[in-house]
């Protein structure tokens, strides 16, 4: 079997190709890969299946097509992709399409607004590792799902024509958009036409999670005691058995309506709503005012109630840990990165988005009010925490998912929570502290796209 990057050449000389259908490959690959001379073989590219013939080339390590199938799979000249040859079907690619929420006007700088420096680097990653990558909103999407109208960057964004990927990475960054019939149409055609893989293919809301969670015995211990709040008695059964609660909207991100009720001294209660500027703090003398306040927010959004947790801190902030837990070249979960998350002084939340600041795990459990002996055992703990939660999870939801995010605490006995498991990750720049060119979270996208495509 071939299993290796080409570079992939454009001709279009008359002597070479008097079939529009020959194709030369480097002669040693065709020996190797048991490749028949001139006779008929499958050339895939993502969806397109082209018959073609096979002629040997001198030149090393080279695919050489003439344009009109150039044109037909959309392919660059000098492009460097992975080939594999398994039964009577040669096969190119990894091809990942990307499907991102909207276009901007500014297509020449930012197409994709702030998501276009991730979609550069995953490129550049997906030149270095013999991929070929293009990017598509809802609006890209052909009625009759059998082609794409892609975007590609190779020194600056094209636009063409394109066969469906082998993988479609779910970017969608609203339930909204996720939800319209045309996506929806779209995702369940292409899995069923041309076993198309598509990952992080949903959002995920924060009852699914604890709900699919709580049923297995090993994940319990992770999990605060959590409900979707139904009504007052709910709250008061709550607010009775912990000093704090926490109401987090179910399908809430970034921080946004997070509301942290405390039970006072005197029996009053203090309620601090997270905003956009910070938090702001109400008092409330007794639960049934609470319930009045938050009442109309309930009639319009799900609400989590959650176990509130003491938690370790770093000069009285409070701190979490978020872990980025990916497939790799063997389909298997690892995790990629983990940082801490120390909240802003202004908020009770720790959000970048609001504030935060990232810190290695090492150095904020070292801040932190741990006892410093518990550091390394706590480190360890983090890590198998966040892999055996998505593998829960996996186990529970039957989707398809490649990287989740998953927020960790740590309370002041040193015992691991689970906050919350996001299917759409942060990919800004601030969310790592590595600062080299391509992360690591970008080149396994592409690992696992390989172990989709050529598993």
């Amino acid at each position: 079997m071939i299993d290796k990057i080409i570079t992939i050449y454009i001709q279009n000389k008359t002597s070479l190709f008097h079939d529009q259908y020959l194709i030369l490959l480097s002669e040693s690959l065709m020996e190797k890969g048991k490749i028949p001379t001139n006779h008929p073989i499958n050339l895939k590219f993502g969806s397109k299946n082209i018959y073609v013939k096979v002629l040997p080339s001198k030149r090393t390590n080279a695919l050489i097509i003439n344009e009109h199938l150039a044109k037909q799979l959309g392919i660059y000249h000098k492009s460097k992709l992975r080939i594999q040859y398994s039964s009577s079907t040669l096969t190119i690619g990894p091809f990942i399409g990307v499907l991102l929420s909207h276009r901007t006007k500014q297509m020449h700088s930012k197409p994709f607004g702030s998501n276009t420096i991730f979609c550069q680097e995953l490129s550049d990653a997906s030149k270095l590792q013999g991929a070929f990558v293009c990017f598509f909103t809802p609006k890209d999407i052909n009625i009759d799902s059998n082609k794409i109208d892609g975007w590609t960057y190779y020194g600056g964004w094209k636009k063409r024509s394109l066969p469906i990927p082998n993988t479609i990475y779910n970017r969608l960054s609203t339930r909204r958009q996720e939800n319209k019939s045309s996506v929806q149409h779209f995702m369940k055609e292409v899995k069923s036409k041309y076993h198309t893989q598509i990952f992080n293919e949903k959002f995920l809301d924060k009852t699914e999670v604890y709900d699919a969670l709580s049923k297995s015995k090993n994940l319990q211990k992770y999990l605060p005691e959590s409900y979707l709040l139904k009504n007052y008695t709910m709250l008061k059964m709550m607010c009775s058995k912990y000093s704090t609660v926490f109401l987090k909207p179910s399908q809430g991100s970034l921080g946004r309506g997070i509301i942290r009720i405390t039970r006072q001294s005197n029996g009053a209660y203090l309620c601090h709503f997270a905003n956009v500027n910070g938090s702001h703090s109400e008092k409330f003398s007794s639960l049934r005012k609470v319930y009045s306040k938050i009442s109309g927010k309930l009639k319009s959004k799900k609400y989590q109630i959650q176990q509130g947790i003491s938690l370790i801190k770093v000069n009285h902030r409070p701190i979490d840990f978020r872990a980025l837990v990916q497939k790799n070249l063997y389909g298997e979960w690892e995790i990629t990165s983990i940082v801490g998350r120390i909240a802003s002084n202004n908020h009770f939340v720790s959000n970048l988005a609001r504030g935060g600041t990232l810190s290695t795990v090492r150095e904020a459990l070292m801040k932190s009010n741990l006892p410093k002996q518990e550091v390394r055992n706590t480190i360890h703990r983090l890590n198998q925490s966040a892999l055996k939660i998505v593998e829960g999870l996996e186990e529970k939801i039957p989707n398809h998912f490649a990287e989740l995010g998953v927020d960790l605490s740590i309370d002041v006995n040193g015992k691991v929570w689970m906050i919350e498991v996001n299917s759409k990750p942060s990919k800004s720049n601030h969310t790592s502290l590595n600062e080299n060119k391509i992360r690591p979270s970008v080149k396994k996208i592409i690992q696992y796209a390989r172990y989709l495509t050529f598993e």
